[in-house]
Order: structure tokens, then C-alpha cells, then sequence
């Protein structure tokens, strides 16, 4: 049977769907929502909720979610748990509880659909593809399969998400995205994909990728750049996109304090590095950070370097030496000389 019926049949009987996604959602995860929710709906389930935590503070994104006027919620922790007999609880875009979510760790899922790497998956009903490049070919396989009603907003938002995944089909595409962006082309808004495409950037995003830039150094093929504290999260992976374009560079890693938090974004083209793994060995036992080889991203509480000082420039100055210390070694980066950037952004 193909797994989107098997997901029917369960749907059917059920009441109620809980869709939790990542922290930060991107449009990948909140495409695939947005879907699911469709599915369900179609099986029966008029109640459900998708829930996220963190921020929507990339501009895509918020443009993602007022442009095609997907219904999230906050997340609350009451919502997953305790759940009744016929309340279903969804993972779209990741797969373990505690992982890249609130969702304390344990907590019963009955649907997990994702394409991240991952291990110990425990639901009833699992659609793990690794080797696909979006989890959005998935759901649009499965609305493909059970001839979901479409419309524009939601082959819209299926389209928008291959494309922004995959970085235009540049970056771990398959045939699979290919095939699905060609179904899907009938079914979108070119004009709504235009305006998600080109959203106005804020002017603390755009101070925020002037600091990756002249924080940079380079070891090597390696470039690794601190841009202190920042209410832009999102801002780190459009700076790692970009200085993973720089002569010379094959793998770009930015981090910054934001909130209560260091967060990372990587980018790598290097066929020797598989970024996820790299952050997940020099981060995973203080904080969370994986993802593919290509693109990863983690968080690690700041913990103990805020007791050291309430001063921003001490505290990154400390938050700096570690952080790039971790990603030097386990990079085995250490015989290699560092250059820094300057103001004007040049190699000194």
C-alpha cells in the first residue's frame, strides 16, 4: 500500500490533529503542514492545530505565512500531552521529540514524515526519506497520490518550498523535486511566488550579514565567522549561503548570540565534510546541532558564559574563542593559519 493511504487510514480515524513543527520553521516545514493539514481534512479531521515555537523571523517566512494565511498557533506543551483517544500528534520536517522542538522527549507521535537524517524514528505511521531533498516532495507525492483538492495557495506553497530547499534545485535535489516542481507547476501563482521570492529586507538583517562578513576568517577552505548578538536569527543562514560563495571557500559557518541562545547555520560544498556531522561532533554534547551534509544548523544554551558577564562585547568575546576553538578542532583545523577580514571586507 502506498504510504499516503496507510496515512489516510490512520487520519480517518482519528478526531482531532495536532501538527507540531521545528523551531524556526522554514517553508519547507510549514509547506508540509499546510499540506498535512489538507490531507486530513479531506480524511475527515475538521479540528486541528499547527503549533510551532521560536521565531518567524525571516523575511521569506513571514511573507510565507501572510501571503498564503496559514493558521499557526504558539507552541504550549499542554497541547501534545495528555492528549484524548482519537487527538493524533504530527512531526513534519523533523522526527524525534526534543529534538529541534519543545516537545518534551518521550512524548508519544503518531505521525512523523521528514527527510532529515535521523535514528530511533518512533511513530505509528513513518515516511523517512533521507535521500529526497525536501520534505515537501513528499506531502506532494501524497496529495498527488490521493488526489487531494488543490488550489493555488497550497501548489503555491509546495512549489516555494522545493525551490527555497534545494536553493533553487542547486543543492541536494533529486529527480524527485524535479517531478514534483513539474506537477506542481500548474497548480501555483507564479505572480504570489514572485512576491515570496523577493520580500523587503529589514536593516538589522542586513547589519547582521555586514558582521559575518567583516568577522570572517578563513583556515584554509574554511571559513568561520561571530557576529555577536542579534534579534535576526535568520540573518545566519543567508550569511552562510553568501560566504559559502566566496573564492576559495567550500565550507562557511556563522554563528551569534540571540536570546538566551548561540545559534549556528553551515553551508558546505566540500565532498570531505558532512557539515551536519561536523556541528553535531563539536556541539552535540552542550547543545543540539545536525543536519545534512550540505546544510546544518544548531543551538547551544549560552549556559554558564553568561554567568562570566552581563557586558555583550565580553560576553561574545568569550562565546567567539570557544565556539570557533570547537569548530577548529573538530575540524582539524589547527595547522592552519587563520585570516581574519577586515572593515572592507578583504583578506588581510
Amino acid at each position: 500500500m502506498h504510504p499516503a493511504r496507510e496515512l489516510t487510514e490512520l487520519l480517518a480515524a482519528g478526531e482531532e490533529l495536532t501538527i507540531v513543527c521545528h523551531n524556526n520553521p522554514d517553508p519547507d516545514c510549514l509547506a508540509s503542514a499546510f499540506a498535512l493539514g489538507r490531507i486530513a481534512m479531506a480524511a475527515g479531521i475538521d479540528e486541528q492545530h499547527i503549533l510551532y515555537s521560536g521565531d518567524i523571523s525571516h523575511q521569506q517566512n513571514r511573507a510565507f505565512v501572510n501571503l498564503l494565511d496559514i493558521d499557526l498557533q504558539s507552541f504550549e506543551a499542554g497541547a501534545v500531552q495528555n492528549r484524548p483517544a482519537g487527538s493524533l500528534l504530527a512531526f513534519v520536517d523533523h522526527a524525534v521529540p526534543g529534538a529541534n522542538n519543545r516537545v518534551s522527549a518521550g512524548t508519544p507521535v503518531d505521525i512523523v514524515i521528514d527527510h532529515h537524517p535521523s535514528e530511533e524514528i518512533e511513530a505509528e505511521f513513518v515516511d523517512h526519506r533521507e535521500h529526497v531533498g525536501a520534505t515537501a516532495t513528499i506531502l506532494t507525492e501524497y496529495v498527488r497520490e490521493l488526489d487531494t483538492e488543490m488550489d493555488t495557495d497550497l501548489g503555491t506553497a509546495l512549489l516555494f518550498a522545493l525551490r527555497r530547499e534545494t536553493l533553487g534545485f542547486l543543492r541536494g535535489a533529486t529527480r524527485a523535486e524535479y517531478d514534483a516542481a513539474g506537477w506542481l507547476h500548474d497548480h501555483a501563482d507564479n505572480a504570489l511566488l514572485r512576491a515570496l521570492s523577493t520580500p523587503s529586507v529589514t536593516g538589522a538583517t542586513v547589519d547582521a550579514i555586514a558582521k559575518a562578513i567583516t568577522n570572517r576568517t578563513v583556515r584554509g577552505s574554511v571559513l568561520i565567522s561571530g557576529i555577536g548578538r542579534t534579534s535576526e536569527r535568520d540573518a545566519l543562514p543567508q550569511a552562510a549561503d553568501y560566504l559559502a560563495t566566496l573564492e576559495g571557500v567550500e565550507t562557511a559557518i556563522v554563528f551569534a548570540v540571540v536570546d538566551d541562545g548561540i545559534q549556528l547555520s553551515a553551508r558546505s560544498t566540500d565532498s570531505r565534510v558532512h557539515i551536519g556531522d561536523v556541528l553535531d561532533g563539536a556541539f552535540g554534547d552542550v547543545g543540539s546541532a545536525g543536519g545534512h551534509r550540505e546544510m546544518a544548523g544548531g543551538e547551544v544554551p549560552l549556559g554558564l558564559f553568561a554567568d562570566f558577564t552581563t557586558d555583550d562585547a565580553q560576553l561574545f568575546a568569550i562565546v567567539d574563542q570557544v565556539m570557533s576553538a570547537r569548530l577548529v578542532a573538530e575540524l582539524d583545523l589547527s595547522a592552519e593559519p587563520g585570516v581574519r577580514g577586515n572593515g572592507g571586507g578583504e583578506r588581510e
